[in-house]
């Protein structure tokens, strides 16, 4: 049995409770979590923000870093005391044209989440969660996962394991979308705007200043201009009407990172013509966009599974890792404030993947 936190139901409180783990399969890797960063996208599930089927009890968690402590007979990328990570998938068919482009995240037959994400389709669990009619997957609030070998990713030795968790779902996620459209590449010739400051936004700035470009953060707190430009980027206050039109065209490409709803229309006045602009956030209603407004747009789920291991190494070489905040102040303490998982008493057993 495995010590894990979970969510019972949508009031956003989290208790302590014992899941079991499927056994350790031939292509397996059983790992010893010792970190697991919190994503926004954590909150939203939990709470039930998102248009998606709820599966409690729930064990969130798609920032995990650990130590591999065991590994099945046909793996071959890792051995015991390997440090290791896992990000938002666990499996994928492997066999469709998005899998074999290392697009696991759009699998024709659909991609497995680290969690919440129903696991007979690839059979990875033999064990029907009891009281549930399905079988699901359980992340990395937890005290260790099994994860198949093709979704984990070597963490180097030059990167504090704390600070690799944060990277497996925000580092990814912001990476990805800067070296698909040309950030990366075109470098100091690139102008970035980055709307939101917060998690995803904090990491798609060090990335983007990384990689050479002019950076512009777009915020309406104004309290968050003294840290953005400590990191060398300009700070855009995008209630002031002033400040938003003297950036007008000046951004090649920008990301939207931003998961609270609001009006995209506002920041593609500060597009580039042939310029493209990138959600990554994932706000619970949908977009609204005038076409005249539109100048390219784009999209993107979780990172590019081929991409980690240079996200990894890039993050080694600017340090990233070291500086980067892992877990939100306003996170944490919303989970300290709703939860008595240090304080709860030995609960039932559940199964899950």
């Amino acid at each position: 049995m495995v010590l894990a936190v979970v969510a019972k139901d949508t009031s956003g409180v989290l208790e302590r409770f014992e899941i079991e783990r499927r056994a350790v399969g031939d292509s397996d890797v059983d790992i010893d979590i010792k970190y697991c960063g919190i994503c926004h996208s954590d909150l939203h599930q939990i709470r039930g923000e998102w248009a998606m089927p709820l599966l409690y009890p729930m064990v969130p968690g798609h920032e995990i870093a650990g130590i591999v402590r065991s590994v099945g007979p046909k793996v071959t990328k890792f051995k015991v005391g390997d440090r290791v990570g896992v990000g938002c998938i666990v499996d994928s068919c492997r066999s469709c044209d998005s899998c074999a482009k290392g697009l696991e995240q759009f699998c024709a037959n659909g991609m497995l989440g680290t969690y919440n994400s129903k696991t007979t389709k690839y059979g990875q669990k033999t064990k029907v969660l009891e009281g549930h009619d399905s079988e699901y997957t359980f992340g990395g609030y937890s005290q260790s996962v099994v994860v198949t070998e093709e979704c984990v990713v070597r963490i180097p030795d030059s990167i504090d394991l704390a600070a690799s968790a944060p990277l497996l779902c925000a580092g990814i996620t912001t990476y990805s979308p800067l070296a698909h459209f040309g950030a990366k590449a075109k470098g100091s010739a690139c102008t970035t705007g980055v709307i939101g400051f917060g998690g995803l936004g904090h990491m798609a700035v060090k990335l983007a200043l990384a990689m050479g470009n002019t950076v512009y953060v777009f915020s309406t707190s104004v309290g968050k201009k003294a840290a953005v430009e400590e990191l060398g980027a300009k700070f855009v206050c995008s209630a002031d009407k002033d400040q938003m039109a003297a950036v007008t065209g000046k951004c090649n490409f920008i990301l939207d990172t931003v998961s609270g709803n609001h009006d995209a229309n506002l920041y593609l006045s500060a597009l580039a013509v042939d310029g493209t602009f990138c959600v990554v956030g994932a706000p619970q209603a949908p977009f609204s966009i005038h076409a005249f407004s539109v100048r390219g747009v784009g999209g993107g789920v979780f990172g590019l599974g081929r991409r980690r291991p240079q996200m990894l190494s890039r993050c080694f070489l600017m340090m990233c890792a070291c500086l980067f905040v892992a877990v939100l102040v306003y996170l944490a303490e919303y989970l300290v404030s709703t939860s008595n998982c240090l304080t709860a008493s030995r609960p039932a057993a559940h199964h899950g993947a």
